[in-house]
C-alpha cells in the first residue's frame, strides 16, 4: 500500500517502529510527536487533518528548557500522557516539578498541561508553547518535500488564529485557559504553584475550513472517557465479538487488534443504518493512510468479519457510492471500477488527478468477494440486495479489466501520473522475474486472477440466491474457464510454482513470490499445483521464521530491507495461512500454516503486541528479533486485522447464515490453548464457540441451524 506518492521522489520520513515518534490517531485525524510531546520542525511531525498538516510546530518549554522525559502512557490510540520533569536546577540532582501533558485527538487536538509541585515551598514556573503551521500536503510531508514556512497569524480576544497563506481555506484556532498570554507564534504562562498543589491549563486546537470552525470530537473540560472518541471505541467493543484465549501472547495481540481497529474506524455521517447509527469503514493505516483505500479497507473488513459484519457493509456502501461511472484517463476511473484511495489534501489533484484515484486492479473483484462473504456471515438482506447492482457493475473484467480478451485482468497505467504497478505490491519495482527484470506492461498478476475467480464464484452464489439462476450458471462457467486457462498460462512445471504475472507479451514472470499463496486462499489452485506450491513456500528461501517473505532469497531482486522484494507483510502471511488451511487435506499444508502463524505471532510479541505494516525479511537465525522497516505504518489496518484471519482460519470458522449452517472444524496449534468467541452475531443468532485443538462446542444456534464440525 504505497499510494500514488510511491512514484515520486524525496527522502521518506522515518516514523515507524524503531523511531521515537509517538502516533495518536482517531478517524481521519492524527498527530506525530516525539516522546516529550513536542512537534518538531523540519521532519514528519505534525497534527494532520483532512490530509494536510495543520500544526507543524508545537514545542513546550519549561523555564526555557525542554522538560526531561520520564515516560509516555497510552491506553487508547487517540490519547496519551507525556510525563516529564522540569530539568533540575543548577547544583541539584533531582527535580521537584512533575510536568504532565495529556493529549487527545479527534477532528482537532486538546492538550492539558499539569504542573505538580512536589517541593515544600512554592515554585514559580514559566511556560512557553511555540506554535506554527505550514498546511503542507500529506504527500509532501511523507516524502520529505514540505517547505518550512510560517502561517499567517493573528491574535483576537485571546485566540491565536493560523491560516495558510494564499487561498486561506485551511486554518486552526488555538485557545487556552490558565491566564495564557497569547502572542503570534506562542502561548505563554507564568504559573505560581504552592507546595503539594497542581496548576493546570487546557489548550484546544480547532481546525477551520473556509473561515468556519470544524466541530471537534471532544468538549472543553470533558473527561477523556466521556469524549466522542472514547464513546466510539466503547461502542465498537460493545458490538464486536469478544475473543478470549488462555495464551497470554495471543491475548495481548488480539486486544491490540481490537483497539487499533476501533481507532481506525471512520464514521460515515451520510450513511446511517436502520438503527440510526452511522455506517463505518476503516482507514488504511497511520500515519500516511488515514483515509479510505479500496484494497486495504476491503481486506481488513474481510479479516474483521468475526468481530463485526457491520464494518464490511459500511465499507461496501462507501465504496459503492464512489464506484466508477465513466472513463477518466487521469484518475483511471472506469465504469464499475472500485477506487484505490480518496484524498482531501491541498495537492491531491496534482498527485492523484482528483480527490479519488482508481488505479488498483484488485479492489474491484475483492468488492464482490466481500459482499458475498458478508451475506454468508449474516449481513441483512436489504443491505446486500441494495449492493447487488454495484457487484454486477464490478464484474467489469470483460470490457475494461481484460484488455485483450484472454479472460485475464491486466493493468497498465493510463498516464505518467498513475501507479506503475496496481496490485498490492504497488511500488515501481514490485513485480519482477527471477533475475530481477521488471515486468513490462500490461501486467496480469496471478493473485488478481485468483480474486477474479473467487468473485465470479461468489457473484454466482449471490445472484442464484436472489433469483437469477441463468446468470449464476454463466458466471460459474466463466469461473471454470478462467481456472483452466490460469493453470495453463501461469503454472511453471519446471519450477513448481505459479508465475507471479504474465507480462505484456504474455511471457510468464517467473519469480517465486508470496503472491502464489493468495491463489490457495481463493481456491483457484488445483490440488496437484497446491502440493508443489506448499513445498516451495516451506523452504528457508520463503519462510523467514517470522513470517513469509514477499520474494524468495534466491531471486535476483531479493532485498530483505526492500518494501516489496523480500520484506514480510503480516496481512500477506495471514492470507497465505488462510490458503494453506483451505488445502489442509494436502500434505504439509497444516504444518506450514502453523509454523508461519507462530512466527508471525512471535513477531507481534516483539513489537509489543502490534503488528506493523511490514518489517524486514532477515532470517530469524540471523537476528533474534524482527528488524523494523523504518517507514512502516503502525497501526495499519490489515496488519492489525491479520491475527483475526489467523484465528478464523485455524478455527475453520465458515458460517452460512442464509443456509443456517455453521461450520467449525478447528485445527488449533497446541500452544494456543482454549479459544472462546462470545456474542458472535450470525444474523439473528448470538453464538458462543469454544475450541481447543480439534474439539469444539457451539451454543446459541437455533433449532433450524446445523452445526458442522470435523467430527460430523
Amino acid at each position: 500500500m504505497t499510494g500514488p506518492a510511491a512514484f515520486n521522489t524525496g527522502a521518506p520520513a522515518a516514523i515507524g517502529l524503531g523511531s521515537d515518534t509517538v502516533t495518536l490517531l482517531e478517524g481521519g485525524t492524527f498527530c506525530l510527536s516525539d516522546r516529550h510531546g513536542d512537534v518538531l520542525v523540519g521532519g514528519s511531525h505534525g497534527l494532520f487533518f483532512r490530509d494536510a498538516r495543520v500544526l507543524s510546530r508545537w514545542e513546550l518549554r519549561v523555564d526555557g528548557q525542554v522538560a526531561e522525559s520520564l515516560s509516555v502512557e497510552s491506553t487508547e490510540a487517540f490519547a496519551a500522557q507525556f510525563i516529564s520533569r522540569r530539568a533540575p536546577r543548577s547544583g541539584l540532582v533531582d527535580s521537584t516539578l512533575l510536568v504532565v501533558r495529556e493529549r487527545l485527538v479527534g477532528d482537532g487536538l486538546r492538550e492539558t498541561i499539569s504542573l505538580h509541585n512536589l517541593d515544600k515551598e512554592t515554585t514559580v514556573v514559566s511556560l512557553e508553547l511555540h506554535v506554527d503551521a505550514d498546511f503542507a500536503d500529506l504527500f509532501a510531508v511523507k516524502e520529505g518535500r514540505a517547505l518550512v514556512g510560517a502561517a499567517e497569524m493573528t491574535v483576537t480576544d485571546g485566540e491565536l488564529l493560523l491560516r495558510e497563506r494564499g487561498d486561506r481555506v485551511r486554518g486552526v484556532a488555538v485557545t487556552a485557559t490558565g491566564g495564557a498570554v497569547v502572542l503570534p507564534a506562542s502561548l505563554n504562562w507564568r504559573a505560581v504553584v504552592p507546595p503539594g498543589k497542581c496548576w493546570r491549563t487546557e489548550i484546544v486546537v480547532q481546525p477551520t475550513w473556509a473561515e468556519h470552525k470544524i466541530s471537534t470530537r471532544f468538549r472543553r473540560g470533558e473527561d477523556v472517557e466521556s469524549t466522542a472518541p472514547a464513546r466510539k471505541i466503547e461502542a465498537w467493543r460493545d458490538t464486536a465479538t469478544t475473543v478470549e484465549t488462555n495464551n497470554p501472547a495471543l491475548a495481548q495481540v488480539l486486544r491490540q487488534t481490537e483497539s487499533d481497529l476501533g481507532a481506525l474506524l471512520i464514521h460515515d455521517e451520510h450513511n446511517r443504518g436502520d438503527d440510526g447509527r452511522d455506517r463505518v469503514f476503516v482507514a488504511a493505516g497511520a500515519p500516511w493512510f488515514m483515509t479510505l483505500f479500496g484494497r486495504d479497507s476491503l481486506l481488513t473488513a474481510w479479516m474483521a468479519l468475526p468481530l463485526d459484519v457491520g464494518l464490511s457493509i459500511g465499507t461496501l456502501q462507501r465504496l459503492a457510492a464512489l464506484q466508477g461511472r465513466h472513463v477518466d484517463l487521469v484518475t483511471e476511473e472506469q465504469p464499475g471500477r472500485i477506487m484505490h484511495e480518496i484524498r482531501r489534501g491541498p495537492a491531491s489533484s496534482d498527485v492523484l488527478g482528483g480527490n479519488v484515484y482508481y488505479g488498483a486492479v484488485d479492489a474491484t473483484p475483492l468488492f464482490v468477494m466481500l459482499l458475498a462473504e458478508s451475506w454468508r456471515w449474516g449481513a441483512d438482506e436489504a443491505s446486500v440486495r441494495s449492493l447487488l447492482p454495484a457487484a454486477d457493475a464490478a464484474l467489469w473484467a470483460e470490457r475494461y479489466g481484460d484488455r485483450d480478451g484472454d479472460c485475464f485482468i491486466e493493468y497498465q497505467r493510463a498516464t505518467d501520473r498513475g501507479l506503475i504497478n496496481q496490485g498490492w505490491k504497488d511500488s515501481f519495482n514490485g513485480v519482477n522475474d527471477a533475475v530481477g527484470r521488471l515486468a513490462e506492461p500490461p501486467v496480469a498478476l496471478c493473485e488478481v486472477q485468483a480474486y477474479l475467480y473467487a468473485a465470479l464464484m461468489s457473484g454466482a452464489e449471490l445472484v442464484d440466491a436472489f433469483g437469477d439462476a441463468a446468470k449464476a450458471a454463466q458466471l460459474r462457467k466463466r469461473a471454470q474457464k478462467l481456472r483452466a486457462d490460469f493453470a495453463e498460462a501461469f503454472w511453471l512445471p519446471d519450477k513448481g510454482w505459479y508465475a507471479v504475472a504474465l507480462d505484456g507479451a504474455k511471457r510468464p514472470v517467473d519469480a517465486l513470490t508470496s503472491n502464489v499463496g493468495h491463489c490457495l486462499w481463493t481456491g483457484i489452485a488445483t490440488d496437484e499445483h497446491a502440493a508443489a506450491v506448499i513445498e516451495r513456500l516451506s523452504g528457508p528461501e520463503m519462510d523467514s521464521g517470522f513470517g513469509l517473505r514477499t520474494l524468495a532469497t534466491t531471486m535476483g531482486a531479493y532485498n530483505p530491507m526492500s518494501y516489496h522484494n523480500g520484506s514480510v507483510w503480516p496481512h500477506d502471511t495471514a492470507i497465505v495461512v488462510a490458503g494453506l488451511l483451505r488445502y489442509r487435506h494436502v500434505p504439509g499444508a497444516v504444518a506450514l500454516a502453523e509454523r508461519l502463524a507462530t512466527g508471525l505471532l512471535d513477531a507481534a510479541t516483539a513489537f509489543g503486541g502490534r503488528l506493523p505494516e511490514l518489517f524486514c525479511g532477515f532470517d530469524r537465525s540471523q537476528f533474534a528479533a524482527p528488524v523494523p522497516y523504518p517507514t512502516s505504518c503502525s497501526p495499519q489496518a490489515w496488519a492489525s486485522a491479520a491475527p483475526l484471519l489467523l484465528l478464523r482460519s485455524f478455527l475453520g470458522l465458515e458460517p452460512h447464515v442464509p443456509h443456517r449452517v455453521l461450520t467449525v472444524s478447528p485445527q488449533l496449534p497446541s500452544t494456543w490453548g482454549t479459544i472462546a468467541l462470545t456474542n458472535l452475531r450470525l444474523g439473528n443468532a448470538t453464538v458462543h464457540i469454544e475450541a481447543e485443538g480439534e474439539t469444539v462446542t457451539a451454543d446459541g444456534l437455533g433449532e433450524d441451524w446445523r452445526l458442522v464440525t470435523s467430527a460430523t
